[in-house]
């Protein structure tokens, strides 16, 4: 009955037209029309959303790396952002990216974050941050260049710079809890736009039960916003040491995890060496190439996206995504951030000076599929198969099979 009083192309491709001739059925036939009609627009949403359109939009992707941008700046530092408008994959990873920069006696805030993230210390000056987890005593870390501290959810942070040296940090997370994806939020205890100024005088006298004076001083007194420089009198809390144990892991000083002559040294942040990156759902590795070293083709095979800084040096990057198409060719230089998307394959040569780069990866424990060397994948399969793939003889799959017989996922330099 359907089929005769709607054509069988209007049906196939339902259309304005033939939804007015749905209405027009009479009322007992219109649930076997709808039936009919949505399963069309199904099949049509699901063919729309096949596996090579969804990689496609991927692959459209601009990975070119980037730079951060000036969010807030003045005399006791600044804070820089990787905006996810310009570095799409932030938004399509759900990454956060960003670096701290203090001054001599600059001060970042207490504060919290909407995103659990990785900090990692670019460079130490004099520096010191104070950490307060959920329903804990304040810890006060000395920092020094290489701790990557984790911060999961709820953390309040403040960070000072005591020296001329400035210090930075890099922030690295998961903003896929945050209220802007690809970006961190961050609500501050005090200063200019801290929760004191957004409260009213009588809910501040009552919560924290203190006068009306004392509440005025309270919110009139403060300046700046996020960043302020303090009076080099006022004497902030020393670091303890103990206070480093579960919370710091210094990637600079840490035993090798890989250590090959005039190669490659490489430190991974795991939750065998810091549990608490668990909690953030976060692994991260910091890398040292020596210069002509190679790092093998890979991907990332438990659905993990990488993300990387470099921390110094330079070399050329290429990715290679769906269909064997190249969808990155270039030279990524120290302050950049690029990002490889889920299964792609990326391999990096450094320049002759060396290049070290710092990278979180979205897994606490993260597992790398590599393409070259002696662990490689090609080497786990069987010769005939091979030979049959690449339609070539067994003597090339030999010769293919027999190179990089001691060398595991990172090369030297070509002799």
């Amino acid at each position: 009955i359907i089929s005769r009083l709607l054509p069988k192309e209007k049906l196939s491709n339902p259309s304005s037209r033939t939804l007015s001739a749905y209405f027009s059925l009479p009322f007992s036939l219109h649930c076997t029309a709808s039936l009919y009609i949505i399963g069309n627009l199904r099949l049509s949403l699901i063919h729309s959303l096949t596996p090579h359109s969804v990689f496609s939009t991927t692959m459209d992707v601009d990975l070119t790396p980037k730079l951060p941008k000036n969010v807030i700046e003045g005399d006791g530092g600044s804070y820089q952002a990787w905006c996810p408008d310009d570095l799409v994959m932030l938004k399509r990873g759900n990454i956060g990216a960003a670096k701290l920069g203090l001054k001599k006696n600059g001060l970042a805030l207490p504060h919290y974050s909407d995103s659990a993230k990785v900090a990692y210390v670019l460079q130490a000056g004099n520096g010191v941050a104070g950490v307060v987890l959920p329903e804990k005593d304040e810890k006060v870390i000395g920092l020094r260049k290489g701790d990557a501290i984790a911060l999961p959810f709820g953390v309040v942070t403040w960070w000072y710079n005591k020296e001329d040296t400035e210090l930075i940090i890099l922030f690295l997370g998961d903003t896929s809890n945050g209220h802007n994806v690809g970006s961190f939020t961050y609500f501050y205890l005090t200063g200019t736009n801290g929760i004191f100024t957004g409260f009213s005088s009588e809910f501040v006298s009552r919560a924290w039960d203190v006068d009306e004076a004392t509440v005025k001083a309270l919110v009139g007194s403060q300046s700046g916003e996020g960043i302020v420089k303090v009076d080099g009198s006022i004497k902030l809390p020393e670091p303890k040491k103990e206070d480093r144990d579960q919370l710091v892991y210094n990637c600079e000083e840490a035993p090798l995890d890989v250590d090959i002559k005039n190669g490659v040294r490489v430190v991974v942040l795991n939750t065998k060496n810091l549990p608490l990156v668990a909690e953030i759902g976060l692994g991260a590795d910091l890398v040292k190439l020596d210069g002509g070293a190679m790092c093998s083709p890979g991907f990332s095979c438990d659905s993990a996206l990488q993300v990387t800084y470099i921390v110094s040096g330079s070399g050329r990057v290429q990715v290679v995504g769906v269909d064997g198409k190249r969808v990155l060719e270039t030279t990524v230089k120290a302050g950049q951030l690029f990002i490889v998307p889920r299964f792609f394959v990326v391999s990096k040569i450094c320049d002759p000076d060396g290049m070290s780069w710092f990278s979180i990866i979205t897994t606490p424990d993260p597992i790398f599929t590599h393409l070259a060397g002696r662990t490689s994948v090609w080497k786990a399969l069987s010769p005939a198969v091979l030979e049959a793939s690449f339609k070539v003889s067994s003597e090339v799959e030999k010769k293919f099979r027999g190179t990089r017989t001691s060398d595991e996922i990172f090369f030297p330099p070509s002799k």
